[in-house]
């Protein structure tokens, strides 16, 4: 069994959710004020969540890739994982001081109560997205269904009791999701990796595929050792009759005070039946987006994080607007925005990942789907755009909105549709791991 992580200070694991830590090295500094605790102290606040350090030929494998140097992974371009002019504090500072009404949304969510008897017919065209919320989406692809970076937590965070919390139900319970075939993790982020629904996972006899290192946070978990499928970037593997190809993203891994130099983060190619889907993870933008797009592309969709962006950690996570630029240099032909909604990771406005990415959109001519949490959809028939997140939207009136307004009747008339299709499942969507 893999040896457990040690775990410095809840405080800091709970700073790491907001930004990435600051050192881009092997060895980064542990957080001021923690070095003091003794061994003690620091398995008494550890919790199995922080998961477990690789080991053995998982450990010697890591040593022999290409994207191992000095002790730690590295990303395809030189990254700074925090940006400011003077001190972290500014960071805290432009937390507290922020305006805050705006980062959540003003009313419920309408999420679509999804039904297993919505997913009981298989696409017509062979691929089917689900977008769950934040970065989770069930895709049905060559008559199989892979479930990416799935999070049915109440909060991405270590402990119960605080972090952020999800501004959303889930669309569906575990419980009744059915069977699936292949499970794909991005990067060990909680709110990319979360343990109990992993472990509730276990049980659909799943296959997991994870870039190199993370399969030692699964197996800790209790996930059997030969159901998990580990990748370097550029290597394939064939589960369930799909092909799975972990691909360079520009981002981090870290489940405590210090950035992880023993796991690797990936973006993933999933392709199978005549289709090909990409998912992004959590990247900042950089040129390597042609060179996946040129030789595993194209792609019928792409699901591009947009959210949680900032001026304080630009290189390790997309604006909308290089969203839609990588999403293009990748030849994706349908794009599906995710990585917002859901967590309140970021200073940004909740709603404002929308609007900007609905915006650059239509200004570079890409083919767009924004569709409610829970809202299945094909590809190859896309639903038409409708705004629906401007119902609960906490937008001051002197704001103007990025994407141009409706007309009145088409806008009080998708406004009726989403409070009809929100009243079809009560409130009590509570998350489940049964």
């Amino acid at each position: 069994m893999p040896r457990p992580v040690p775990w410095f200070s809840r405080l800091a694991g709970l700073s790491s959710q907001f930004a990435p830590p600051p050192a881009d090295r092997a060895a980064d500094r542990a957080v001021p004020g923690l070095a003091g605790l003794s061994r003690a102290a620091w398995h008494r606040v550890r919790t199995d969540a922080f998961g477990a350090d690789p080991r053995g030929e998982r450990l010697a494998r890591i040593r022999r890739s290409p994207q191992f140097a000095d002790g730690a992974f590295r990303n395809p371009v030189p990254t700074r994982r925090l940006v400011y002019e003077r001190s972290p504090l500014e960071i805290t500072r432009a937390q507290l001081t922020g305006d805050k009404t705006r980062r959540f949304p003003a009313a419920a969510v309408p999420v679509h109560r999804l039904l297993p008897a919505d997913l009981a017919a298989p696409p017509e065209s062979g691929l089917r997205l689900t977008w769950l919320g934040h970065a989770t989406v069930l895709a049905e692809i060559g008559g199989r269904r892979v479930l990416l970076d799935p999070v049915w937590g109440d909060r991405c965070s270590p402990f119960a009791w605080t972090g952020p919390k999800r501004l959303h139900p889930v669309p569906l319970p575990l419980s009744e999701l059915g069977p699936v075939d292949v499970v794909v993790v991005s990067h060990d982020h909680y709110d990319h990796l979360d343990m109990a629904t992993v472990r509730a996972l276990i049980g659909t006899d799943a296959v997991f595929a994870v870039p190199l290192g993370v399969g030692a946070h699964l197996e800790h978990w209790g996930v059997p050792a030969g159901r998990i499928v580990e990748l370097d970037w550029w290597e394939s593997a064939e589960v369930a009759g799909l092909t799975l190809t972990a691909t360079p993203a520009r981002h981090y891994c870290s489940r405590g005070p210090r950035t992880s130099s023993l796991f690797l983060w990936a973006s993933w190619v999933v392709s199978g039946g005549g289709h090909r889907i990409f998912h992004s993870g959590d990247t900042g933008y950089f040129p390597g987006f042609a060179e996946i797009g040129s030789r595993l592309g194209p792609f019928d969709a792409t699901m591009m994080q947009v959210g949680a962006y900032s001026d304080f950690w630009p290189e390790v996570h997309m604006t909308p607007e290089e969203g839609v630029r990588a999403h293009l240099d990748l030849g994706g032909e349908l794009l599906l925005p995710i990585h917002w909604c859901t967590f309140n990771l970021a200073l940004h406005p909740w709603e404002e990942p929308a609007e900007r990415v609905v915006a650059a959109a239509q200004a570079q001519g890409a083919r767009l789907a924004v569709p409610r949490p829970g809202k299945p959809f094909e590809p190859a028939d896309p639903p038409a755009l409708r705004l629906w997140w401007r119902a609960v939207t906490a937008t001051p009136r002197a704001i103007e909105p990025v994407v141009g307004t409706p007309e009145p009747a088409a806008e009080a008339a998708a406004a009726a549709q989403v409070a009809a299709e929100t009243a079809e499942a009560p409130r009590e969507q509570v998350t489940e791991f049964s």
